[in-house]
């Protein structure tokens, strides 16, 4: 009896194992040729789990069984080996689902992940802790697409191009990024009295530790940390900017290193790369602007030192031994922040030192001119290009007469090659003021500034020349008539050529200046040079270009030199006419040469 129910139970358990190993077969049918199909879908709806969860290492005779029947025919290894392998490794480990008899596919659908390898082996991961589906009204997992990464993840290849990039592997950049501040440890501060709390001869050693206080410095990046020890720092820099304006300070020169430490460590950082470091050049109208998040903090730091600067007990003679090139060179690099606010207060900043410091502005011309020949001969991207032009054109404006030879060359290596550099539209007011301010200074230098224009004249850029002749137009108000002389056949040879522009708006430009009495001025007084040399533009543009508005411009700069000199007008059309008819006959000639050589070639071939 006792023998008879055993064999029943073996029996039971064998076709138990049987039933299994078929419904295994049945979710399976081609594991490790679907593999990497099935690895893709399930890495798109499921992530693993941040806990590490045991293997599931599949017997290698199970292993062998759910293979498909096209790769049952690579070689099999030796029964002795594998009867070897078989007692190396370890017993299955089933999840709750298999010791149910559930499917494997269920176990995936519950939140199980399958790994093929090239060998066929599976390993297995569970992003739910307990291996089965949760039941009804528990809280499940985030899914895939909307759980976010944790530090220290790893998973395939496939799965991190997914998690770090945006569509089509291409990684968005952030426009909202911040500059690296290095955030103290010891972030904690202590509200420290006013200075109406304390006496007056507490107030140096109040300020001093008022001082050191804003030297701590925290996240901004984060604005939910430290908003205690945030506000502190407000607090007490918004009240020494109001001490110091006051006039209620007697500045010691222990101050001095305190104050240029204070604003060094708040300020002085290195500057993140650009947010489109190889793309499209930043356009204003088009592009969002790039602001740091740190900035009222970094606005009240600048505010404070400007007071400070400019405060009637400064003392350059004492300060000069902090304010030194060092801190020159690295408050110029800062000119390239994205941010625009920042470089206005850089600006003012700057200019300040060095209407301040007379030993430090040959060093300052010096930096600057350093910046523009890497802007212009390597990289053509730097953020504060107009700035430090607009600090240029205030600097020109009070250099000695004569100029010296340092500024002259300084014209001719840095101002005039600026114009070549494609992103002139981001400083083209500020460049051209500098270029006036030079012909104001010394007119003999207008034939070199001129010939530097058309020698770096766009040739398809249109736009570009557009912002040319706008500044020719700004030349032609400083320009004497006696440098006039010598520009008149270059500078019109070009201009004929604008003229003659299909691009209505270059042709308007060019036409546009005849609007200006003292160019027609200038214009009438040499006409026997300037006429004949930009008649036939003017006679075709008058004719034959598709705008109507250029059709008026051009004819009322006929008419100009039709009733200023009408003897000179009539020898040009004359001129004009033998040189168009000369043309067609010409054409005419080369006509019939061609019909000649083709009549020779068909009876040749006849």
């Amino acid at each position: 009896m006792m023998k008879s129910w055993t064999k029943k139970l073996t029996r039971s358990k064998s076709s138990g194992e049987k039933s299994s190993k078929s419904k295994e077969k049945k979710s399976f049918p081609s594991l490790k040729s679907d593999a990497r199909e099935k690895e893709v879908k399930d890495r798109e709806s499921f992530r693993p789990s941040d806990k590490p969860t045991a293997p599931l290492v599949i017997h290698p005779q199970q292993q062998q069984q759910q293979q498909p029947q096209q790769q049952q025919q690579q070689p099999q290894q030796p029964q002795q080996q594998q009867q070897q392998q078989h007692r190396e490794d370890p017993p299955p480990q089933y999840s709750h689902s298999q010791q149910n008899g559930q499917p494997y596919a269920q176990n995936i659908a519950s939140g199980h992940q399958w790994h093929g390898d090239l060998t066929g082996s599976l390993t297995h991961t569970s992003h739910i802790d307990t291996g089965h589906a949760p039941p009804p009204g528990s809280l499940e997992t985030m899914p895939n697409d909307l759980d976010v990464g944790k530090p220290g993840y790893s998973a395939s290849p496939h799965l991190l191009s997914v998690e770090r990039f945006g569509i089509d592997g291409i990684k968005t950049p952030k426009r909202h990024s911040s500059s690296h501040f290095e955030v103290s440890e010891k972030r904690e501060l202590q509200p420290l009295p006013s200075f109406n709390e304390v006496p007056p001869t507490d107030h140096k050693e109040l300020f001093l530790r008022k001082i050191e206080q804003c030297k701590v410095m925290f996240d901004f990046n984060n604005p939910a940390s430290d908003l205690a020890g945030k506000d502190i720092k407000q607090n007490t820099l918004n009240e020494l900017s109001d001490y110091v304006s006051s006039n209620r300070i007697r500045i010691t020169p222990d101050m001095y290193g305190a104050v240029v430490d204070m604003f060094t460590k708040n300020l002085f950082r290195p500057i993140p790369p650009p947010v489109n470091p190889v793309g499209e050049l930043y356009d204003p109208d088009e592009d969002e602007p790039v602001y740091e998040l740190a900035w009222p903090h970094m606005q009240m730091v600048y505010d404070f030192f400007l007071i400070f600067l400019e405060s009637s007990d400064f003392d350059q003679s004492i300060a000069r031994k902090y304010i030194d090139h060092q801190f020159v060179q690295t408050l110029i690099s800062l000119f390239d922040s994205e941010d625009i606010r920042e470089r206005e207060c850089l600006k003012t900043t700057l200019h300040r030192i060095y209407g301040k410091f007379l030993n430090l502005r040959a060093f300052i011309r010096k930096c600057m001119n350093n910046v523009f020949f890497q802007f212009i001969y390597e990289t053509e991207r730097f953020n504060g290009v107009s700035e430090l032009l607009e600090i240029l054109g205030s600097i020109i404006n009070g250099f000695a007469l004569p100029l010296k030879t340092e500024h002259k060359i300084f014209l001719s290596r840095v101002l005039i090659p600026l114009h070549k550099v494609r992103s002139l539209s981001l400083y083209k007011s500020q460049l051209a003021y500098c270029i006036v301010q030079f012909l104001e200074k010394d007119p003999t230098l207008t034939e070199e500034v001129v010939m530097g224009l058309l020698r770096y004249w766009p040739k398809i850029n249109t736009s570009k020349e557009v912002l040319f002749l706008i500044e020719i137009e700004d030349i032609f108000e400083v320009l004497e008539p006696d440098e006039f002389v010598k520009i008149q056949i270059p500078l019109f040879v070009q201009l004929a050529k604008c003229i003659a522009s299909p691009h209505f708006q270059v042709a308007e430009r060019a036409l546009n200046f005849w609007s200006s009495e003292y160019f027609c001025s200038l214009v009438s007084e040499n006409s026997e040079t300037i006429l004949p040399i930009i008649f036939s533009a003017l006679v075709e543009t008058e004719t034959t270009h598709w705008n109507q508005s250029i059709h008026q411009m051009a004819y009322n700069a006929l008419k100009l030199f039709m009733d200023t000199n009408s003897v000179l007008y009539d020898q040009c059309q004359i001129l004009y006419r033998q040189t168009k008819n000369s043309a067609e006959s010409y054409e005419e000639i080369r006509r019939e040469n061609w019909r000649f050589l083709e009549d020779n070639v068909e009876r040749t071939h006849l």
